[in-house]
């Protein structure tokens, strides 16, 4: 894992936080994401999957959606609150994105190894607000929780 975040992108990072508390507040699973260039962000999203019946409304998924069509992502930081599925990490790696702030990867620890070996820069932050909206989430709606991370009910 890489050094400390910036200031800056501790900020960016409360963007994505915020998707995922709005995410609970309206009965979905509090992931959200954030894509910014520098200090300037493209977009946010959250996953979705309940509130749109959409199986790949993963909350990283939604934030490069809501980004439209980029023509490059070489200067670009993905901004994530849980460690990425492996669908999700799959676009990071398809489109080049070089930087991932991850909330935290205690609920679900992904692989972040993979971006390390992919030449990805990422920061586990660690937050805690991130930990209990997921536990929070975990317990109260553990068979939703299931499906989204593909675990065969």
């Amino acid at each position: 894992m890489s050094g400390d975040p910036s200031a800056e992108e501790i900020r960016l990072f409360e963007l994505a936080l915020a998707e995922a508390r709005s995410g609970l507040t309206e009965g979905g699973i509090p992931i959200g994401a954030a894509l910014a260039a520098g200090g300037d962000v493209l977009a946010v999203g959250r996953n979705e999957r309940v509130q749109r019946d959409d199986p790949i409304a993963h909350g990283e998924m939604s934030c490069l959606r809501n980004a439209g069509r980029q023509k490059s992502y070489r200067d670009m930081t993905l901004f994530t609150t849980l460690s990425p599925c492996p669908m999700c990490t799959g676009a990071v790696l398809l489109f080049g994105i070089p930087r991932l702030i991850v909330g935290e990867a205690r609920t679900f620890a992904g692989d972040l190894s993979v971006f390390q070996r992919n030449g990805v820069e990422v920061v586990l932050l660690d937050d805690k607000r991130c930990v209990s909206l997921m536990e929070e989430f975990q317990q109260r709606y553990p068979a939703v929780w299931a499906e989204d991370i593909g675990v065969p009910a």
